[in-house]
């Protein structure tokens, strides 16, 4: 029975695949690469298994249909004007200079015009599954180069729809192509009034019907059948199905639905989309790989090498410091997932012969195995890059407008230091305007400090691993610095450089992992912070509040958790602790304002007696402005004095709650 042989095949795809992802998991390969790999295994030009192609084709072409209606729906418009110019200027520079590039280096090897347009099409694309998954797991999405080749990345994601849209043009002849133009152009409009009332009055109107069943099941069949519809009405029109696909996902993105549809669909977009990419690896003939060796490898390196180098130039362009665009071409050097897309309808339209379509996927899928390698050492590959004569120049970015004027913080003495303007930047920064500590900022995004630099910030463009931008704010005489940044190695290079230029800043430190902290203790940080562990020990406390623990008990456990997990991940990295880190029994120092509604206002600290209640010394009292150190018992406390006291954690605790807030 056919439909026996059709499941075999079924049976023989998921096993390969769940294989090939396991191997390409433990490798740390992405996941696309095992299902190349197994389509590899089981298709003609391997072991012949899977018999029946064209159906493996059809399931292919569905997972197209899911994975560019996904890309639709998330898809979002405020992100792209948040980003606009990273996303409009960068990524079309990107694209169009590559596919120039491209199309002079394809003429010179005997395409024709049209087929090195093309050629030009497929190489322009990077792998946004790749490059994004690669950069979260190594935490530097919210980087500089990570934000950066996001926005490149996203506007590629949206130039796939044209591209497949211009494509069948490209084959036409030249006494075609001017009525192709027209068609297209009417053809074009139809679908945006299409796409319009769907948007503004269909869709709306029947998903709010369908949402009031409160049926699970409607809600998900709607979904498919607007993918479907809009993909089907499009094809009718003599578009692609994947241009209706990424429309219909496009109007539901507008939806207050869009995450639930997205949500019920990402499954089946997985599985088909997986479909899509074991039929290219059953499609690769490995004769060609073993025949032409250099010419495949050798082509490899030969398109990685271009993309990355105008990558690299576009961020320039941009006024990114030299490490930033190192790493971000390097990033972008591969050949993307939708190339596959484009080279199918390529073929289906004889812009490329069977031979070249064969060599294409061969080095598509080198440049997409090594990726992931090649961001790893990319920042090493970076450092040692800026050193070059070239781009010296630019290692501090060109964007000259927005570096401060001459000698602007040579004023500013014993102050605090911000690397990073993130989300714990801009807490750091707040906690320091409020307590008027003099403070500076080095940022990386000339849009943010454009803006904090008009409301009078005191920040800085630039890169904070460049020795020169570290002298420019003075570190010879900064007191203490926090590096906020989300990038372990632009953190480590940072931290080194700091204390080679004063070994006498203490050094925070924020990073996502524990894995992080022995290589930034050993450079020289006083403190590492890691995400993770602090993530650990908030739930820990708020599990022990849900079950009515009291809530001092709660801070006794945490103090003790955090004082002795702290000294055990120091305790990794050095023998011994500096003074500073000295703990003495527990010894904590601690500050207490005392406000109006404070009952030690008016005493004097003999009255007060707070040894004796509470266990601490008073060290010092702040006045003013003025630090009166080792104070006589006399000492009458005022309103708004702040004391700094010395006592065991649990007894500054009870101190601060009983007395005032600490600070």
């Amino acid at each position: 029975m056919p439909e026996m042989h059709i499941l075999q095949d079924l049976v023989l795809i998921f096993a390969g695949s769940a294989v090939g992802l396991y191997v390409c998991t433990r490798l740390k390969l992405p996941p696309i690469v095992g299902f190349l790999l197994a389509g590899l295994v089981m298709g003609p030009f391997g072991f012949g298994l899977v018999k029946s192609m064209h159906d493996v084709e059809v399931l292919a072409e569905i997972g197209i249909v899911l994975l560019l209606f996904t890309i639709g729906i998330e898809f979002s418009i405020k992100d792209l004007l948040r980003s606009k110019r990273a996303v409009l200027l960068g990524g079309s520079l990107q694209v169009v200079l590559t596919i120039v590039i491209s199309m002079v280096l394809s003429l010179q090897f005997g395409f024709a015009p049209n087929q090195a347009i093309f050629a030009g099409f497929l190489v322009a694309l990077s792998s946004t599954a790749i490059v994004l998954r690669t950069l979260q797991d190594r935490a530097e999405l919210d980087s500089a180069h990570g934000r950066l080749s996001l926005s490149i990345l996203i506007f590629q994601d949206i130039i796939i729809a044209p591209m497949i849209i211009l494509t069948p043009l490209l084959s036409a002849g030249s006494e075609y192509m001017t009525g192709s133009i027209v068609s297209l152009v009417l053809r074009a409009l139809a679908v945006v009034v299409m796409v319009v009332v769907l948007a503004r009055w269909v869709v709306p109107m029947v998903l709010q019907s369908v949402v009031r069943t409160r049926s699970r099941e409607l809600f998900l069949f709607s979904i498919v059948l607007i993918c479907t519809a809009v993909a089907w009405a499009t094809n009718e029109l003599g578009l692609s199905l994947g241009l209706g696909a990424f429309l219909a996902g496009l109007i539901i993105s507008d939806s207050e639905y869009s995450l639930t549809a997205l949500e019920g669909i990402m499954p089946f977009k997985t599985v088909f989309t997986g479909f899509f990419f074991v039929s290219i690896g059953m499609l690769l003939d490995t004769s060609l790989v073993l025949s032409q060796p250099l010419a495949v490898f050798g082509l490899s390196a030969g398109v990685m090498l271009v993309k990355g180098i105008i990558a690299a130039g576009v961020a320039l362009m941009l006024g990114m410091s030299s490490r930033t665009a190192v790493i971000a071409g390097l990033s972008l050097s591969q050949v993307g997932e939708f190339s596959f897309i484009l080279s199918r309808v390529g073929l289906s339209n004889d812009l490329i012969s069977q031979d070249t379509y064969q060599l294409f996927l061969a080095f598509a899928v080198v440049t997409m195995a090594a990726t992931p390698f090649i961001i790893n050492i990319a920042p090493r590959l970076a450092d040692a890059m800026t050193r070059w004569p070239g781009l010296r120049a630019f290692k501090e970015g060109s964007y000259r407008h927005l570096k401060d004027p001459a000698g602007q913080f040579q004023s500013l003495s014993d102050h605090l230091l911000i690397v990073g303007y993130g989300l714990n930047g801009q807490n750091v920064s707040r906690a320091a305007r409020a307590t008027s500590i003099p403070h500076v900022i080095i940022e990386l995004n000339p849009d943010t400090v454009r803006h904090l630099r008009a409301t009078g910030e005191p920040i800085i463009y630039g890169d904070a691993t460049s020795a020169e931008t570290l002298r420019r704010v003075g570190i010879d005489r900064v007191r203490i610095a926090v590096i906020a940044i989300s990038d372990p190695t632009a953190s480590r290079r940072i931290v080194y450089l700091i204390n080679r230029e004063n070994p006498n800043v203490h050094i925070i430190v924020r990073t996502r992992f524990i894995s992080d902290m022995k290589a930034l203790l050993d450079l020289g940080a006083q403190e590492v912070i890691p995400e993770e562990f602090e993530t650990s020990v908030e739930i820990f406390g708020r599990v022990l509040s849900k079950y009515l623990v009291p809530r001092d008990e709660i801070e006794k456990l945490v103090g003790k958790i955090r004082s002795n997990s702290y000294r055990m991940f120091r305790s990794i990295s050095r023998d011994g602790y500096q003074v500073s880190d000295l703990q003495l029994s527990g010894l904590e120092i601690n500050s207490i304002r005392v406000d109006q509604t404070c009952e030690l206002a008016g005493w004097t600290i003999a009255e007060a007696d707070v040894r004796r209640k509470f266990g601490i010394t008073i060290l010092a009292v702040m006045r003013g402005g003025e630090l009166i150190a080792n104070p006589d018992s006399d000492v009458m406390l005022q309103s708004d004095d702040v004391l700094y006291v010395a006592g065991k954690h649990e007894h500054c605790t009870r101190a601060v709650h009983a007395l005032g807030e600490s600070r």
